[in-house]
């Protein structure tokens, strides 16, 4: 494929990135990358896409799995360890209680699609839109599912970054509790650390601290997902074969994993690594308007508002238990 057929595609996802970018900023409370999805999705759903631009809006694919192996830069284990032993149990906890009640109410009270669940589960348990996208290559999700399950956690996180700072200064929180509590509630890390710093500065520094915990498990539920998928697509007479195990397994995970590690040895400058999370950030910017070229109003229609009503319900239990745990130990 030439870069003259991938180039005017790529200039509609630029110019939407860049707008939404600077809409983001001049407007207060409103997410880049839902700008990005929902720009992407009115003009599919309103004038079209025209064949000369759909190779490189498709290219969105790629970016996702390039901004997730850059990701892999941001989770030092010295972050983890800083946390202490209490926010990294919490932590542990809130991911695979998330976890298993989305899956739970997602396929059994639902009714929802196994990989839409799990889109969801990841989500809103780890780390938001990240690990939707990270879950997403290893189970080979549709990308129509992909956007669904992505505009769904973004709805909830501009939701939250209003909601819990309301909901803690009513409820008179101290920095350091409306801190965890944002950290192991909420789903991105983006608004997290935004609502925390929007209570006090205590409140941003636990709140950035203990959803960076969470975020550490990005690599291990998407490794997880992976195999479990990856084992029953390659089942033949119920064996498993592990060279088709492996072919199916995303590569761009290994990608992620190395780089975490290369990190995690200090081998790249800090400077460095402050680049990879911009290129990160850039790199779902772009993505995301590509994503939101996938959505169709018509296809959302048959699920409807299950998914929201899945992570709203999530939602609600996992931040009335957690900040019922913390009020008893903190």
């Amino acid at each position: 494929m030439t870069k003259a057929r991938l180039l005017p595609g790529l200039l509609i996802l630029g110019t939407i990135a860049i707008a939404a970018s600077g809409l983001a900023d001049a407007l207060p409370y409103v997410n880049e990358l839902v700008l990005a999805i929902a720009t992407g999705a009115v003009v599919a759903n309103t004038i079209g896409v025209p064949d000369w631009a759909i190779a490189g809006i498709k290219l969105h694919k790629l970016l996702l799995e390039t901004g997730i192996v850059l990701l892999g830069a941001q989770l030092t284990l010295k972050k983890v360890a800083a946390a202490g032993p209490i926010i990294i149990l919490l932590s542990t906890v809130a991911v695979f209680f998330g976890l298993i009640t989305v899956e739970l109410l997602s396929r059994q009270l639902f009714d929802l699609p196994s990989r839409t669940s799990s889109l969801l589960a990841a989500g809103s348990s780890v780390c938001g839109v990240s690990a939707v996208v990270a879950v997403a290559g290893s189970i080979e999700a549709k990308e129509e599912e992909i956007a669904y399950a992505a505009a769904t956690i973004l709805i909830f996180d501009a939701i939250t970054l209003v909601a819990f700072p309301a909901v803690g200064e009513v409820l008179g929180l101290s920095g350091k509790v409306f801190g965890i509590w944002a950290g192991l509630s909420m789903f991105s890390t983006g608004p997290v650390a935004a609502a925390g710093f929007a209570h006090s500065e205590v409140a941003g520094q636990w709140a950035t601290i203990t959803k960076l915990v969470r975020n550490s498990f990005i690599g291990l539920v998407a490794v997880a997902y992976s195999l479990n998928y990856a084992a029953k697509h390659a089942q033949s007479d119920y064996e498993t074969n592990i060279r088709e195990i492996w072919s199916e397994f995303p590569k761009f995970l290994v990608g992620f994993l190395l780089i975490m590690l290369i990190s995690n040895l200090g081998v790249i400058p800090s400077e460095q690594l402050a680049s990879f999370d911009s290129v990160s950030d850039w790199l779902f910017l772009l993505a995301f308007a590509g994503l939101g070229f996938d959505i169709r109003v018509s296809e959302m229609r048959s699920s409807g508002t299950r998914p929201l009503l899945v992570v709203l319900l999530h939602l609600l239990l996992i931040s009335t238990v957690m900040l019922t745990v913390l009020s008893l130990i903190l």
